[in-house]
């Protein structure tokens, strides 16, 4: 089989794992193909138990589908903990922060639990929902639609909404790294919103398990480098090395090894 084609049945399979489901005219216009070619992909992605079709879709199957958003989300769930404790140690009571989608978002949201008086401006409606509880906090959405099964709002709204405001740190994952350390996501107005929230923020803070180095999607964001400090569980594969070393004091290490 093709390389092309391996590598986009394995962005498709990305997609659908964290999203739960995603229509056929999506996939198509993600990944600038013919919805000819993902019904092909399909085909062959939905002959086991994992996904299946549904109504001009690709989805989860049943069993998986109904596994809580973070949970299903978010592989690796014990280092993304503690990648959440280092990145919450550096927010004190009473700043103003972006917050990202994604499940390493919403973990750092959670370990933010015990900050006071917050200001949250963030388009993850399960990140605001779990700083709700603390009264002294100020929390501020974007409007438009929520995208279900993840919590969340995309979309040119959503970058329109990041750029009104200005904050003291952005909190923000993305969903690959490229072999040059490029930033990559599947959807560019991901894209744009992350770089305005990294634009508009005295501190920008990338939270990211080594899972997400070499992984594959479409649109392509900022480097790496630009970002002030990144947060990882642990170094990843060595063709990274560069990537990594070009980072120095910037890169923190959740994880500690001997």
């Amino acid at each position: 089989m093709a390389s092309k084609k391996i590598r986009r049945r394995d962005m498709i399979q990305q997609v659908v794992q964290e999203r739960g489901g995603v229509s056929v005219g999506s996939l198509a216009e993600m990944l600038g193909v013919s919805t000819q070619t993902i019904r092909r992909d399909i085909d062959v992605l939905c002959d086991g138990n994992t996904l299946r079709r549904a109504h001009g879709r690709i989805e989860l199957a049943e069993d998986r589908l109904n596994t809580p958003f973070d949970q299903r989300a978010g592989t690796n769930l014990a280092s993304k903990r503690a990648i959440a404790e280092v990145a919450a140690a550096q927010i004190p009571d009473g700043a103003t922060l972006f917050i990202s989608i994604g499940s390493t978002a919403l973990s750092v949201a959670r370990a933010l639990r015990y900050r006071k008086e917050l200001t949250i401006i963030t388009n993850n409606l399960s990140a605001a929902m779990a700083l709700s509880e603390e009264v002294s906090n100020r929390i501020i959405l974007p409007g438009g639609e929520l995208r279900l099964p993840d919590r969340d709002f995309i979309g040119e709204e959503v970058v329109d909404f990041f750029g009104r405001f200005r904050a003291e740190f952005a909190l923000f994952g993305t969903a690959g790294v490229g072999e040059d350390g490029r930033l990559l996501e599947f959807h560019e107005s991901e894209v744009r919103a992350s770089e305005r929230m990294r634009s508009n923020a005295q501190c920008a803070i990338l939270v990211i398990d080594h899972s997400k180095f070499g992984r594959l999607a479409p649109a392509a964001g900022a480097m790496i480098t630009d970002v002030d400090q990144v947060v990882c569980d642990r170094r990843p594969a060595a063709e990274f090395d560069p990537v990594i070393e070009a980072l120095g004091d910037g890169l923190l290490f959740a994880e500690k090894t001997e």
